[in-house]
């Protein structure tokens, strides 16, 4: 399939669920996706991994991780 395909697809399922096109896309919900396994593992080397992100703090920018999700991160883990 290429890109292209692929996008008119997400596009035709977008639309027919009643949502608007110009607010998701491909982009949109690889960042959706990527968020949510981020917030239920909290491994954003992982993330980084997935996205292809060559450097953590590129992931860290695009997840628009801050100092609180860093501190409650920290504080629900035990060592």
């Amino acid at each position: 399939m290429s890109t292209r395909q692929y996008v008119r697809l997400v596009d035709e399922w977008v639309e027919a669920i009643g949502l608007r096109p110009e607010e998701y896309g491909t982009h949109s919900l690889r960042r959706t996706k990527a968020s949510i396994i981020y917030k239920a593992t909290g491994n954003l080397r992982a993330i980084q991994i997935l996205l292809g992100h060559t450097k953590i703090e590129n992931t860290v920018r695009y997840l628009g991780v801050d100092v609180e999700d860093a501190l409650e991160l920290a504080e629900a883990t035990e060592v």
